[in-house]
């Protein structure tokens, strides 16, 4: 005999009423981190699966965005060990922009998200988290399953890298 938990129809109202307030704010998390903006839609839709496996058993008590953002980031996380996936498009898509700067203040958020993509993944997260989403150490901590002291250290060498690397950008460009 299969034993099966029904679904109450106010639970997948809940849920789709959260997954459609929060449904952007995750994405724009997503995209820090992997700096594709269709990769963090993927990321971002696994969190969720992730989150309604999980949604009857959840006590709400204003936390499940934070249980939300744990579940991106570990998809994020997930993908990046797999890295299975080889799939290379084959034409430039007409609808992206063509990546052309004219701005000083556009040319600084590109640098700096070349710069964030070039930084190792927990290292990304750290700094997605604690500056973007503005958590403080321990919820980071919580959000990435690991030590506050690793959120500290890991944050202080993306700083150091982020520093640099930007220094040196600006001193090429100067």
């Amino acid at each position: 005999m299969q034993l099966t938990r029904r679904r109450d129809a106010a639970s997948d109202e809940a849920f789709t009423e959260f997954a459609a307030s929060s449904q952007a704010r995750l994405r724009r998390t997503a995209y820090l981190l992997c700096g594709d903006w269709d990769r963090a839609a993927d990321h971002v839709q696994e969190g969720l699966v992730r989150l309604y496996v999980r949604w009857p058993r959840l006590v709400r008590d204003g936390s499940e965005l934070a249980y939300a953002r744990k579940a991106v980031v570990s998809a994020f996380l997930d993908a990046s060990r797999r890295r299975s996936s080889t799939e290379v498009p084959r034409e430039d898509d007409p609808t992206v922009g063509s990546g052309e700067d004219v701005a000083a203040a556009v040319t600084d958020r590109a640098a700096l998200l070349s710069a964030l993509a070039d930084l190792p993944e927990r290292q990304r997260a750290c700094v997605v988290l604690r500056y973007f989403e503005d958590l403080d150490v321990r919820a980071t901590a919580a959000a990435l399953g690991c030590t506050e002291g690793t959120v500290k250290s890991q944050t202080s060498r993306a700083l150091s890298s982020l520093r640099s690397t930007l220094e040196t950008e600006r001193s090429l460009t100067w």
